[in-house]
């Protein structure tokens, strides 16, 4: 047989409901704070009621002369009773008037404990001490009323608030009165009150139930919210926010972190879903770029098969062909690896450089590209920084070779500038070409775009130079823009940091 409780019952001492939980545990404190108070209001008031009591029997002691108690004490050991005469001036033997649980006792320090009840007509006995115990009180004070008392277990068990009066030494023998009174009807009042405390206590523990249980539901509202916008939540909706500003900072703050852990996932989604499609046009562009080669040097070879390499003049022009889309084939080839290099993590062979004396390298190899195009040149040659020569110069050429595909071979011009602002290295490249339309320019930086098609395959690009030229300014630190128009021709503008920007003459 299992020893482990049914489930209702675990449900019910262990609640899976935070709403549950928490009035639960509310109630339990409560419970646990009124137990408190209760024990301590027993302590206090039972303290305070024997005190009160104990300084009555105190002031009842007092009013009555010692000599009546001296007289009685004398009478009952067959001792010369006191005269009237022996009385203070105008003190008179009057009865005690004591109600029936309260006992007289006198106790002499010859060891002599004599008990009133018949005088008194008290239905209890009094409670008797040991003689040590009455020897030591008879060494103390007790002449004052201070509400000292002390709790003695007569006989019968039940239990006696005693207090005690030196009477002082009549003739050579000291006495004690002892007064008493059983505390069964004082512990009654107390229990009395404590009852009524805990009827109270339940009503309050009532009324919270009743009170709490709305007004908590009303509190969670805004996390229920929060709980329902969750569900809602997938990878095909991450737009969704939380609730804010729901009068709860607590809960504020959740649905803050929230929704920025939501939009946080939702850029990392998107940027996943977009490198999952560039890398799908990144590898359906690489098909078509090694079809095209392949297929035309496939082609050259099933000519030269079927009988054209017996025709020497059909042979060498096919082998120049397939050398031709051989060689086309290895540039995209390592225009790919370079992409794929500078994507991972780019080492770049930093070394301190004068951009002018690199562009002023150049000129005669830009001159010849550009055939019978008019080149300028505007360069401060005081410009320096740390650069890889090789990345700067294959940037230019980059640059320069796009403006040529797109410029007329007779009338075309580009312009080449390099200027400093600040602490940037401003590089400018413009031609005045066809121009790229402005429906093409968010994306003449992506891996195998072109504006031109027709145009870019007349001169072998791949459409990957641009990209490439981007992948090699960000890894230097810089940037790289494009403004055009169509017909007016298009200007690069690369940024780059540098150390020092002052313009000096051309050497």
């Amino acid at each position: 047989m299992s020893g482990r409780p049914p489930a209702w019952l675990r449900r019910l001492l262990a609640p899976r409901s935070l709403r549950k939980q928490l009035l639960a545990i509310s109630l339990l404190i409560l419970s646990a704070l009124l137990l408190l108070i209760g024990v301590l209001q027993y302590v206090l008031m039972r303290d305070f009621t024997y005190t009160n009591r104990a300084e009555s029997m105190e002031t009842q002691i007092r009013s009555v002369p010692r000599e009546f108690y001296y007289d009685l004490f004398n009478n009952h050991y067959g001792r010369s009773p006191m005269t009237p005469g022996d009385l203070p001036p105008g003190a008179e033997r009057r009865p005690l008037l004591l109600d029936a649980h309260t006992t007289i006792a006198i106790y002499s320090s010859d060891g002599v404990f004599k008990d009133f009840q018949e005088d008194t007509f008290s239905e209890d006995t009094a409670p008797r001490l040991t003689d040590e115990e009455y020897s030591l009180l008879l060494q103390q004070n007790t002449e004052r009323t201070d509400g000292d008392y002390r709790l003695i277990t007569a006989a019968d068990g039940s239990e006696h608030l005693a207090v005690f009066m030196n009477l002082g030494r009549p003739g050579n023998e000291r006495l004690l009165l002892q007064m008493s009174v059983r505390t069964g009807p004082l512990t009654d009042v107390i229990m009395q009150q404590l009852l009524i405390f805990a009827g109270l206590s339940v009503v309050a523990l009532l009324a919270g139930f009743f009170l709490y249980l709305p007004a908590l539901r009303k509190t969670l509202v805004p996390l229920s919210n929060m709980g329902e916008a969750a569900q809602s939540i997938d990878s095909g909706n991450l737009n969704i926010r939380f609730p804010v500003e729901q009068g709860q900072s607590e809960i504020d703050q959740l649905a803050h972190s929230f929704n920025g852990m939501l939009e946080r996932l939702e850029i990392s989604f998107n940027n996943e879903r977009e490198a999952k499609e560039q890398m799908r046009r990144f590898a359906a562009d690489a098909s078509h770029e090694l079809r095209t080669p392949l297929t035309s040097i496939h082609g050259f070879l099933e000519v030269l098969l079927r009988g054209a390499a017996e025709n020497k003049e059909q042979l060498y022009n096919s082998l120049r062909s397939m050398q031709g889309e051989s060689k086309r084939i290895n540039k995209l080839v390592e225009d790919l690896l370079l992409l794929a290099r500078m994507d991972g993590a780019p080492v770049l062979q930093l070394s301190a450089l004068h951009l002018g004396e690199v562009l002023s390298e150049m000129k005669p190899q830009l001159l010849v590209l550009a055939g019978e195009r008019q080149v300028s040149f505007d360069i401060s040659y005081g410009i320096r920084g740390r650069y890889d020569p090789n990345k700067l110069k294959q940037v230019v050429l980059n640059l320069f070779h796009n403006a040529v595909q797109h410029t007329d071979t007779l009338k075309g011009t580009i312009h080449v500038s390099l200027h400093a602002r600040g602490g940037e290295a401003v590089l400018t490249v413009r031609d005045n070409g066809s121009g790229i339309a402005a429906g093409h320019l968010p994306y003449i930086f992506d891996r195998f775009y072109r504006s031109d098609s027709s145009r870019t395959r007349k001169y072998g690009g791949s459409g990957l130079g641009l990209s490439i030229t981007q992948s090699i300014v960000e890894a230097h630190g810089g940037a790289i823009s494009v403004s055009s128009k169509p017909g007016e021709g298009s200007s690069f503008r690369v940024t780059l940091p540098c150390l020092e920007g002052l313009a000096k003459p051309a050497p």
